[in-house]
């Protein structure tokens, strides 16, 4: 298992080692693609009861943080 953050945590037994809310099976993936389909964090903390705004907010830190981290490797020109 890894931490990531104090909230996120990545374990190949949980979630095929997608990364999740640290103590729960909710992926960083979910709560980021209901943010984009419109949910509010309100409608995400009464959805998910174990969440938290601070787990709401490490998960987006989280995904600044490897879509800062990508790397662009492109194919040669044609």
């Amino acid at each position: 298992m890894t931490i990531v953050a104090d909230r996120i945590e990545i374990n190949p037994k949980v979630m095929l080692g997608k990364p999740v809310i640290r103590g729960t099976r909710i992926t960083v993936e979910l709560v980021l693609r209901k943010l984009g389909e419109g949910a509010s964090e309100a409608d995400l903390l009464d959805a998910y009861p174990h969440l938290t705004a601070a787990d709401i907010r490490a998960a987006m830190k989280y995904a600044a943080d490897v879509i800062a981290h990508e790397e662009l490797i492109t194919a040669g020109s044609e």
